[in-house]
């Protein structure tokens, strides 16, 4: 019994970890290839644009879509949600409707 609780049991390291091929995140390579094609036609095809043009409009939409949609996005784009800002204050109570006894005349 005693040797069984001094023993460490052994755990998958890749548990709960988000894939990856090489640096890259593995579910940003279909929206990439995607922005790709479409920076290729639009830079390329329709406006003639050379290669380090089409390249540079592809790598900014490809690294702006990892941005927005990577897991840390809600550390960037929570910076631009307004908190709520509580103020607490006193204000003296007065009466809105005057009282049934004060109104009436004797």
């Amino acid at each position: 019994m005693g040797e069984k609780k001094t023993k460490f049991r052994t755990v998958n390291a890749t548990l709960g970890k988000q894939p990856n091929i090489g640096p890259f995140p593995a579910d940003q390579l279909v929206p990439w290839g995607i922005i790709g094609g479409i920076s290729y036609y639009l830079c390329h095809g329709l406006l003639k644009l050379n290669w380090i043009w089409t390249c540079s409009v592809a790598f900014w939409l490809m690294s702006t879509w990892w941005v927005l949609t990577a897991n840390g996005a809600w550390r960037i784009l929570s910076k631009f949600i307004a908190t709520p800002n509580w103020t607490r204050v006193r204000v003296p109570y007065q009466r809105q409707v005057n009282s049934t006894k004060s109104n009436r005349r004797r």
